[in-house]
């Protein structure tokens, strides 16, 4: 974080960067993107795309390879079966790709539904040292962050506690009931 502001400080004073500095940052831009199943998802529809239309092309092919055997113009040889095993191959591909999208999105849902938790349960931010000048009056105070922290802690041990007195019960049923 701290070379992330030393760049930033540079960058703003007009220094140049030596190529080596900027080339793991794009590296690392690239790794994020990578993770992000939202842009995932957009380089996959264009794939998804072309598979689609790879099958359909396969299909169209094969139906009329079939149709030319059904009228007799033509006869089952062992060379033809290669057109079904590629369009069995290209539709492995278009449903292998719309798992991949269907993971995207489950993904995608899971850090919303994430995200909106996480604003539900601690809605205000506190206001780092690094970017005193923009402050949100909706932002808490450290000391009323302790105190949320520290609130959450105990309603943790809580649960943790009835969790805990909830198995010793049914643990004590269980042995008597041996017995």
């Amino acid at each position: 974080m701290a070379s992330q502001q030393m760049n930033t400080n540079n960058a703003q004073m007009g220094v140049q960067q030596p190529a080596v500095l900027q080339q793991p940052q794009a590296q690392q831009l690239s790794q994020q993107q990578d993770f992000d199943p939202v842009h995932r998802f957009k380089m996959l529809i264009p794939l998804l795309k072309d598979s689609l239309q790879n099958v359909m092309t396969i299909a169209s092919l094969n139906f009329g390879h079939n149709t030319a055997i059904d009228n007799g113009l033509r006869t089952t040889e062992k060379g033809n079966d290669a057109a079904v095993q590629r369009f069995d191959k290209s539709l492995e591909e278009f449903y292998a790709l719309c798992d991949q999208l269907e993971l995207c999105l489950r993904l995608a849902h899971e850090c919303l539904s994430q995200s909106i938790d996480s604003t539900k349960h601690s809605p205000n931010l506190v206001p780092t040292a690094t970017k005193p000048d923009t402050v949100q009056t909706e932002s808490l105070s450290y000391s009323q962050y302790l105190s949320m922290i520290k609130s959450q802690i105990s309603c943790a041990k809580d649960i943790h506690n009835a969790l805990l007195e909830c198995s010793k019960k049914i643990a004590g049923k269980g042995q008597g009931a041996c017995n």
